[in-house]
């Protein structure tokens, strides 16, 4: 099996990004960007997807977190891009439910070279601890256009919306273990009729 660590920088006028990812690590995780609730929530995806993950970000954070938050998405993209050049072998699709209290929220992933998100959730309110709702959106789109993967997130129920976020994050740190683990009895197959993903 071959190492699946990697560390990819982004920089532009708005952001300066770096994300460090080891898909086989065991959920540790280090945060400097500025946006509290989203380290909470990236905080998540490390720890339920059993993955090592660093991210630096040094944004526009006095306009507002658009910026950062969506670059942030962007890197983390590239960042699995890059790590899952090769998917031979991969499980290549993903899926978890996760409640959390009242709120129950699915994730399902496929990485299958084409990006495709739909998002369907409805928070009961605009802001969590001053982070703005709308931003989760612009986060995942940044995520699949780079990661090229197809993304279904679906809000199922829940009327706090800390506790809606945190089964979407949870969710997907599951989904994404489930897609990248190795499968015994597809080795050395890419897991598509086509032959390539």
């Amino acid at each position: 099996m071959t190492d699946r660590k990697t560390s990819v920088q982004r920089n532009t006028l708005e952001t300066q990004i770096e994300v460090q990812l080891n898909l086989d690590g065991t959920g540790k995780s280090q945060f400097q960007t500025g946006v509290p609730f989203l380290e909470h929530m990236l905080d998540q995806v490390a720890r339920h997807g059993v993955i090592d993950l660093d991210v630096v970000a040094k944004g526009d954070l006095e306009i507002d977190a658009h910026h950062t938050v969506e670059d942030i998405g962007i890197t983390l993209g590239q960042a699995f891009s890059k790590v899952l050049e090769n998917k031979t072998g991969i499980r290549r699709y993903g899926h978890a439910y996760v409640p959390l209290d009242e709120a129950l929220s699915r994730v399902v992933i496929d990485f299958s070279g084409r990006p495709g998100l739909e998002f369907h959730v409805d928070f009961p309110r605009a802001q969590i601890g001053g982070f703005e709702v709308d931003l989760f959106y612009e986060f995942f789109q940044g995520f699949v256009n780079h990661a090229l993967v197809t993304l279904h997130i679906d809000s199922l129920r829940g009327r706090n919306a800390h506790h809606i976020a945190e089964t979407i994050f949870k969710a997907f740190g599951r989904a994404i273990r489930m897609a990248v683990e190795f499968d015994s009895r597809m080795h050395n197959v890419m897991p598509s009729t086509k032959g390539s993903l």
